[in-house]
């Protein structure tokens, strides 16, 4: 949850340069939640892509426009934007409009999410493999 502080100094950013933060409208995946087996496919879906894993690279270094993110990644703004939505369906990632520009960013939120949930597999199956050993 973010600090009211916070959100606060968000709001006054939103309304002073007329931003318009979207964050994970849609998206399969809501990190309030523990993380089921559904959420967790969507996600590993959206990662299942050379191109989107380039992207989340891309992302993981800041807040990311769409027009430098085709510059970089050397795609067509169409190409991106489909695994763009890809991503942020998922709960991958968020967005942002400012003015005419839409402002792309992870969600580490959701990525802890996803770790908790491996890890969470990966105990259960030692577990597994420990009782077997017999």
């Amino acid at each position: 949850m973010t600090p009211p502080v916070e959100t606060a100094l968000q709001d006054k950013t939103a309304l002073q340069d007329k931003t318009v933060l979207k964050g994970n409208q849609g998206s399969a995946v809501d990190t309030a939640d523990p993380l089921d087996t559904h959420k967790a496919q969507a996600m590993l879906k959206g990662l299942s892509d050379p191109i989107r894993l380039r992207v989340i690279e891309q992302l993981g270094a800041g807040e990311r426009c769409v027009c430098d993110l085709t510059t970089d990644l050397q795609l067509s703004q169409s190409r991106l934007s489909f695994h763009l939505k890809v991503l942020r369906e998922a709960g991958l990632i968020s967005d942002r409009q400012s003015g005419r520009w839409v402002y792309y960013r992870l969600r580490p939120e959701a990525l802890g999410a996803l770790q908790q949930w491996l890890q969470g597999l990966s105990i259960s199956c030692e577990a597994r493999s420990s009782c077997c050993d017999g």
